[in-house]
């Protein structure tokens, strides 16, 4: 899976952590749904570096179409909203 964390280019996620991953992301939409601010940051920073810590970085110069988009590290709760809703960014 191809990731890319909008301002910090892409990830080649392996399968094996698409599963850790998508957890993160349904958490993240509990947490946006109880509206609570403090809590989203550091779960959506834990989204951010688990895909830099697991995934491979894809060189700036080659590009390749992204599976998935993850907003820029600057998102606030109610932009987040519009964005993590329903599945959130990882369809279950």
């Amino acid at each position: 899976m191809i990731v890319r964390l909008m301002g910090e280019g892409q990830y080649e996620l392996e399968k094996k952590h698409v599963d850790e991953v998508n957890k993160i992301d349904n958490n993240i939409v509990k947490i946006v749904k109880n509206e609570d601010e403090k809590v989203f940051k550091t779960e959506f920073k834990k989204l951010s570096d688990y895909v830099k810590r697991n995934g491979k970085k894809i060189p700036d110069d080659v590009i390749k179409p992204s599976d998935c988009i993850i907003p820029p590290s600057d998102l606030t709760l109610d932009e987040a909203k519009k964005i993590f809703a329903g599945d959130g960014l990882f369809p279950d």
